[in-house]
């Protein structure tokens, strides 16, 4: 079929034609900076799931509700080599910019200019031409402690806002490679900001382990923050998922063509979308058929291989990949760390700082104490049918 009308987006954060089975998530997220935004109480939010469960799509709607619900908005996208603060600063400057330029909020954005270039000023952060001839809040933001400034900036913000009748949303994605310093000054941040009722919030998403390392930063972090669990579809919202995209071209797909899809791609919404790809640009006419969609799962897997998988691959050392590849012999997880150990005929303590290692890049997880898993949906399977 034409591929210009493929209906199905299989980018990374690319918006889904149908966000199925999402609706709870975003309407919760509506409410809350519905609430935040009028003077009233709502928690924040992390959402927590795999690789290709959609977190950063849905970071990406919660970003449009809150624009749309009078907000100015920042995000950021977490790196692995770059500090909060180095990432924060210019979007602040930019929210202070847009808010300056209402009236009501003109003497209160001069006001956190001025805290905003001590918190520049203490961090060593390059000062862009908007502060010129703004002199710094003395005693504001300058203290050199991260949980403390960031705080205070965050206040400075939030009565900016606050007095244009506005809120701010910061969306932080891959929340999972802050360090615990930043982790920490984060929550105690929303913490300031819940105590003094001003209107902001911050939206998050990361790897499931952020829930723990969460609540070891601060314990009250479960009290400030929901985590809604982002995973797979279930079957009905699956095919919602693959089937309404093709409806709305005139397009239809045999039942049994449309369970090999949600079998394959364990209801990931973006396996999901790589399929659905595919078996579009494989099928020459309605309906896709269960030999397209056996096609077009070859040449899926081929892209994924050759790119989603083989890209995550590349980052891990030689005994990295020893050590994944042990797990994946054992089949599905999630594996017990000892069992790895015996398949590596090695001490699980030996391989302690091997196993830290691969998490920190983001490859693996602890669901619970003594058990580690993939991050990466499907990563088990990869692993087996490739030969390194």
């Amino acid at each position: 079929m034409d591929p210009l009308r493929n209906p199905f987006s299989p980018g990374a954060g690319s918006r889904p034609p149908e966000l199925a089975g999402r609706e709870d998530i975003v309407s919760a997220a509506n409410v809350a900076l519905g609430r935040v935004v009028m003077g009233r109480s709502a928690q924040s939010q992390i959402f927590l799931g795999l690789r290709g469960t959609g977190k950063t799509v849905l970071l990406n709607e919660v970003l449009e509700i809150a624009e749309r619900t009078n907000y100015v908005t920042s995000f950021i996208e977490t790196p692995e080599n770059k500090s909060l603060t180095e990432m924060l600063y210019p979007q602040m400057r930019q929210v202070l910019r847009k808010l300056s330029n209402l009236e009501a909020a003109k003497q209160s954005a001069r006001s956190a200019f001025r805290v905003l270039r001590s918190f520049a000023a203490t961090f060593k952060i390059a000062i862009g031409d908007v502060e010129i001839g703004v002199d710094p809040e003395v005693g504001t933001a300058d203290s050199g402690n991260l949980e403390i400034d960031l705080a205070e900036i965050f206040e400075a913000v939030g009565n900016a806002a606050k007095s244009a009748g506005k809120g701010w949303a910061l969306l932080i994605d891959e929340v999972q490679y802050l360090d615990n310093e930043e982790l920490s000054a984060v929550i105690v941040a929303v913490h300031r900001m819940s105590q003094r009722n001003l209107p902001v919030m911050v939206f998050a998403g990361g790897l499931p382990q952020v829930a723990k390392l969460s609540g070891d930063a601060k314990s009250y972090a479960e009290r400030l923050f929901v985590y809604p669990e982002i995973g797979a579809l279930d079957a009905d919202a699956a095919r919602e998922a693959i089937q309404k995209p093709l409806r709305s071209e005139g397009v239809d797909i045999q039942a049994e063509a449309l369970e090999v899809i949600i079998n394959k791609t364990g209801g990931y919404p973006f396996f999901l979308q790589e399929w659905g790809h595919h078996a579009w640009n494989t099928a020459s006419d309605s309906p896709i058929t269960l030999e397209d969609v056996l096609k077009a799962s070859q040449k899926a897997l081929d892209r994924l291989d050759s790119g989603f998988f083989r890209v995550r691959l590349d980052r891990l050392t030689r005994a990295e990949i020893d050590y994944v590849k042990a797990m994946a012999a054992l089949g599905r997880g999630p594996y017990k760390v000892n069992d790895v150990a015996q398949a590596l005929g090695m001490e699980p303590k030996a391989l302690g700082p091997r196993r830290a290692s691969i998490i920190k890049k983001g490859m693996i997880y602890a669901p619970s104490y003594g058990d580690i898993d993939f991050t990466v949906p499907l990563f088990d399977d990869f692993l087996r049918r490739t030969r390194f």
